[in-house]
């Protein structure tokens, strides 16, 4: 039986897995059309997560009408499905300007869950992503967050064969680099968030070692739900991948994190 286990590193808030790796791990289980070289792409995949994901603990893949089902327990804890949305990616962010704004990393001065492994700030380098995304456009109002990002060799994975001999970072790595600057740019210090759904299109696998720049920005709120959106690019400007996410504003208590400052 398929298995899906969130190691303890990837956690996101302290006693549960990092929605983006999680994300990123179920939808990595789909190798249908996995590429055999860096030069095609992976499929869109949606995933939504229904519960927060156990750290350390096995939890049963089935797959049923293209649904891929993650269980602890009795529970659904995420379902992954192919996807046919045509995702919007982030207009760029050159690798210094991106590194100016890191500087004014809202989660410098306040983070709800600071041993988050891709955006907190308690984790070493090349034990966590450190993603951290400040605000650019600033002058112009706009409402995008950006950072660099250089995938740690620890991330890379193997089992794919490619056309040129650069080790690059997992899918489930990928996924996470475009998750948490999501939330940054709809603003995690007014209120907390988890994530909820990513929507994700992987072109390429971020080379280990490079500069890359990933780019977030806010695209609105209903009520709990606030909708944004990421893409990662690599050195030379080209899209790496690209995600959509729908976060949902939570009760920091139930989830072990700091209230926001406007909460």
């Amino acid at each position: 039986m398929t298995e899906l286990i969130v190691p303890r590193r990837f956690c996101g808030p302290p006693d549960s897995g990092n929605g983006g790796w999680t994300a990123g791990a179920l939808a990595a289980l789909d190798e249908t059309d996995s590429p055999g070289d860096h030069t095609d792409h992976w499929p869109v995949v949606e995933v939504s997560l229904r519960r927060p994901p156990p750290l350390d603990t096995p939890m049963p893949v089935t797959v049923e009408d293209g649904v891929w089902s993650a269980r602890a327990g009795d529970d659904v804890v995420a379902t992954a499905r192919r996807a046919d949305a045509a995702l919007v990616e982030v207009e760029p962010v050159g690798p210094d300007e991106a590194a100016v704004a890191e500087a004014a990393y809202p989660g410098l001065s306040f983070h709800p869950f600071p041993t988050c492994v891709v955006c907190g700030t308690a984790r070493e380098e090349g034990d966590g992503l450190r993603v951290f995304p400040g605000p650019v456009d600033r002058s112009a109002g706009g409402d995008r967050v950006a950072a660099t990002w250089t995938p740690h060799v620890s991330l890379a994975e193997d089992w794919h064969t490619y056309a040129d001999d650069l080790r690059r970072a997992s899918v489930a790595a990928t996924w996470a680099a475009l998750d948490c600057i999501g939330g940054w740019a709809g603003d995690l210090t007014e209120r907390l968030m988890v994530l909820g759904r990513m929507t994700a299109r992987v072109d390429d696998l971020p080379v280990v070692g490079e500069r890359h720049v990933v780019v977030g920005e806010g695209r609105g709120q209903d009520g709990r739900k606030t909708f944004t959106a990421a893409t990662l690019y690599d050195a030379d400007g080209r899209v790496v991948a690209t995600a959509e996410h729908t976060w949902i504003a939570v009760d920091p208590a139930l989830f072990g994190g700091r209230r926001p400052t406007g909460g």
